[in-house]
């Protein structure tokens, strides 16, 4: 399933515990001071982990997911 909405909306479900993989494309474009997805979420002590990565030039691609 994929989630549609801004960081806020994606953080809801990850504080609810209802993502278990995600996958983020990180584009070094500078847009302004905007949201930060992650800011005061220890994802490791959540349980997840990097499973993917792949850099291209354009983005850093990065898989992450929830384990058990």
């Amino acid at each position: 399933m994929r989630i549609g909405g801004g960081v806020s909306t994606i953080r809801q479900y990850l504080q609810a515990g209802l993502i278990d993989e995600m996958h983020l494309a990180i584009s070094p474009v500078l847009l302004g001071s905007g949201e930060s997805l992650l800011a005061g979420l220890d994802m490791p002590a959540l349980g997840w982990r990097v499973t993917e990565r792949e850099g291209t030039e354009q983005a850093l691609h990065v898989v992450m997911a929830r384990g058990a």
